[in-house]
């Protein structure tokens, strides 16, 4: 079943993108290089291409990346992280909400080395499934932050709203 998983993801990326997926310096295709690293930033563009394709087939509009919802997802991350656990995501989508952006959703989870590895847990979970499936959204953020010394090493925060009020 995880080999099948793994190449659902595999074949969902390659579906979102026009040719050969970017790789990281080191080669790897991005959703799968680790993040379990100080220097490593997760590939929004390649996140929300895969998220974008799994909306597609399920008949739902895609999203954009929004550099304000960005800043508060790398913020949501990092605070995460200096804490050493998952934040609240009823309290980020309360701050969102108060920024302006309506019908914000988000998953914000610890422990997923890659992309691939969080996009798959976050489908398999039904409550995290209806932030990437949710029909009214149509913005997109995501950000990781590492912290060496916690037992999750990776922070994850994804955000997902309608446009702007």
């Amino acid at each position: 079943m995880k080999n099948l998983t793994l190449l659902s993801v595999l074949a969902l990326a390659l579906a979102a993108c026009q040719g050969t997926p970017p790789a990281s310096r080191t080669g790897t295709p991005s959703f799968y290089a680790s993040m379990a690293r100080a220097d490593a930033t997760v590939d929004a563009a390649m996140a929300r291409d895969m998220i974008n394709a799994y909306r597609r087939n399920k008949g739902l509009p895609p999203l954009a990346l929004d550099p304000e919802l960005q800043a508060a997802a790398e913020s949501e991350a990092r605070a995460m992280a200096a804490a050493d656990r998952p934040s609240s995501a009823d309290a980020f989508k309360a701050r969102l909400a108060s920024a302006g952006y309506k019908a914000p959703a988000a998953n914000l989870s610890a422990g997923y080395h890659t992309l691939a590895e969080a996009f798959s847990g976050w489908r398999e979970s039904p409550q995290h499934d209806r932030v990437l499936t949710d029909p009214q959204a149509s913005r997109i953020a995501i950000a990781t932050a590492y912290t060496p010394s916690s037992k999750y090493k990776v922070y994850w925060a994804l955000a997902v709203a309608a446009d702007r009020r």
